[in-house]
């Protein structure tokens, strides 16, 4: 979708949508259509968002070739982009004080381990985390995670430029560009504490978690004071 398309409204499209189902009433109806069409707004709001996102000026250049410890050996931040122009980076809360990693970050990446294969069509792509690199092939292991693949921020560096200046144990999504033979930070998610509204946790726009936008299509939705864990008992 382009900014300068004429579309129709959104009540319009909806009053349009066929869809029923047995023993509804009109009043449901009424009211599935009325979201339905904000779900259209919804979606055309996404779209908006990211071709802002992707007409963003060159962001800042990259000039340390950062280090990292893979497992097949060292690699350096070129390295990570795989031959690709494109390059995405998650942090993860696993660092060297933590006996057992962040069941949220666990999570997320137990889903983009599905998912890595087809986003690594398109970018390069790998999470960072500042526990050694035994460690985390170790949980990758025990969580039976086949192709997303992880890297040790041995020296903190990277850590230091692009997650928290302190060195804190905290997540980050980034993403850099290859382009003219210089490496720039393109985009972060910068959504945090601060930028939360009121009764809410802070969460990203879009948010990267599946398990958040499959719980949104619920009438209990994310709920207030559940997370996941790490191990379930059945």
């Amino acid at each position: 979708m382009t900014s300068n398309q004429t579309l129709a409204p959104a009540k319009e499209l909806a009053s349009k949508n066929q869809t029923r189902f047995p023993n509804e009433n009109e009043e449901y109806r009424r009211a599935r259509n009325a979201l339905l069409a904000e779900e259209i707004e919804l979606r055309r709001h996404i779209e908006r968002v990211a071709e802002l996102r992707r007409a963003l000026p060159p962001g800042g250049e990259v000039k340390e070739n950062y280090r990292f410890e893979g497992e097949n050996g060292p690699a350096s931040f070129a390295d990570l982009f795989g031959g690709k122009q494109t390059l995405i980076l998650y942090s993860y809360m696993f660092g060297p004080q933590r006996q057992r990693p962040c069941p949220m970050c666990t999570a997320l990446i137990s889903a983009l381990n599905g998912e890595s294969l087809d986003i690594e069509q398109r970018a390069g792509f790998a999470v960072i985390a500042r526990s050694p690199i035994e460690r985390l092939v170790a949980f990758k292991k025990e969580r039976g995670w086949r192709d997303i693949k992880l890297y040790s921020d041995v020296s903190g560096d990277y850590t230091r430029a692009y997650v928290s200046e302190d060195d804190d144990d905290m997540p980050a999504y980034n993403v850099f560009t290859r382009r003219d033979g210089k490496i720039r930070h393109f985009w972060s998610g910068e959504l945090g504490m601060e930028t939360a509204d009121p009764g809410q946790d802070p969460r990203g726009a879009p948010d990267l978690m599946p398990l958040w936008n499959v719980l949104d299509t619920t009438p209990e939705g994310r709920g207030a004071d559940w997370y996941p864990k790490l191990e379930y008992t059945k």
